[in-house]
């Protein structure tokens, strides 16, 4: 273990969380503009999407951890000054990616910055505990940056999914 000062909240690994991208049973995304707003957009689209893949009974917790994902995109994954600009390719985008039993939040932004959590000492602060209550919250996290053209991060959240055994298809 090295004593470069990391707090229990980094990430365990870089990259994405270790599951098959060809076995992603249900996937969806959206562009979110920058504005504040867009919290409020990724929760409906986080409902919706959820509700569809019937498995609305973990939308508080996977709803907490987006909505405070795509703040920090938002508040520290943006150029100084182009939050509330109406650029033509919104740059934070939310991806909601589920497996048999796990579901994955990734939301992409622009930065190349790693997400840092800073001390939660102050409870009573109004910011600094985003990353504290995604650590909480979900099962797992952690971040990469983007390969090739697109730049920027993608920091992702990862939740258990109850095992619900799927019917046999009628032959």
């Amino acid at each position: 273990m090295g004593t470069n000062g990391s707090t229990m909240l980094e990430p365990l690994r870089q990259g994405l969380p270790p599951l098959d991208p060809a076995a992603v049973s249900n996937a969806a995304s959206c562009a979110l503009p920058a504005r504040y707003e867009a919290v409020r957009e990724a929760r409906l689209f986080t409902r919706r999407t959820l509700d569809q893949w019937d498995i609305g009974d973990r939308f508080d917790d996977v709803c907490l951890v987006v909505s405070e994902l795509v703040t920090n995109s938002l508040r520290h994954g943006l150029p100084v000054g182009s939050l509330c600009t109406a650029e033509q390719t919104p740059p934070v985008r939310l991806h909601l990616m589920r497996w048999t039993e796990r579901l994955v939040c990734a939301v992409r932004d622009p930065s190349h910055a790693s997400p840092v959590a800073r001390e939660a000492d102050d409870f009573s602060a109004e910011s600094g505990r985003g990353l504290f209550l995604v650590d909480s919250f979900a099962d797992g996290w952690g971040w990469h940056p983007m390969a090739g053209t697109l730049g920027g991060k993608v920091v992702w959240a990862l939740f258990q999914l109850p095992h619900t055994p799927q019917p046999l298809p009628a032959e």
